[in-house]
């Protein structure tokens, strides 16, 4: 059920987790998302014992159904265990399925802060997370990143890049931005959240782009029919 082989499909990422009674273990647990549904606590366990002493783990579920939730925690003796797992199991698949993995992040603090994610969209539908994370990494060390897929695994052709740092951010959007991954070309831009975006494009939205129009319809009329919702300052 599991694969670790040259190209392996687990993907693992860091972020800080909650203070421990032991400095030792403060970085020791491990966020495991993305998982196939038939993943058990005894599926995670036999998995990351490969990379060291597992003392715990659990599948998070449905307090009603108990159905799993697709995501749950790894926690490691030791920083170098937890560390070893980072290197030795990334893009593993488990039970068929490629999971998402991260440093257990708990900090609500962190987790807001937007400023080292960036967005990259128009990716090819060849481009997985493994593949948009080599692309990526040269800049600096990635947290998390993740391509938008469908309910069936399909790309929708967007998808995300968080950074340690800020600088790495900006110079992945200086250095991709218009380049080609794949065979097309990527917009990549910073992180903006939905209630933000909303905010901006009320702001700044004034065009309108109108089909379907009456072949007799000319600019006289358009400007006509959509000066009853304020002033039309052109139209073509």
């Amino acid at each position: 059920n599991f694969d670790v082989g040259p190209w392996p499909r687990l993907k693992l990422f860091g972020a800080m987790a909650a203070p421990a009674s032991s400095n030792s273990l403060q970085f020791a647990s491990l966020y495991v998302g993305d998982l196939h549904p038939e993943v058990s606590e005894a599926t995670l366990y036999e998995a990351f014992s490969q990379a060291g002493t597992v003392a715990s783990c659990r599948v998070c579920r449905d307090n009603v159904t108990r159905k799993s939730l697709g995501y749950g925690y790894v926690n490691f003796g030791s920083v170098q265990e937890a560390e070893r797992a980072l290197e030795m199991l990334n893009y593993m698949s488990i039970k068929g399925k490629p999971c998402r993995v991260m440093w257990s992040q708990r900090d609500p603090e962190r987790r807001k802060n937007t400023a080292s994610n960036v967005f990259v969209k128009g990716l090819d539908p060849t481009i997985d997370n493994k593949a948009l994370h080599d692309t990526f990494s040269i800049f600096g060390n990635i947290l998390s990143c993740k391509v938008s897929t469908d309910d069936n695994g399909k790309s929708k052709g967007y998808g995300f890049v968080h950074y340690e740092k800020e600088e790495a951010a900006k110079e992945a959007i200086l250095k991709v931005n218009g380049m080609k991954i794949a065979d097309s070309t990527v917009f990549v831009g910073p992180f903006i959240k939905r209630e933000e975006r909303d905010d901006t494009i009320n702001e700044t939205f004034t065009n309108l782009y109108v089909r379907n129009m009456p072949p007799s319809w000319d600019d006289a009329k358009v400007a006509e029919i959509f000066s009853d919702f304020g002033e039309v300052s052109s139209s073509v």
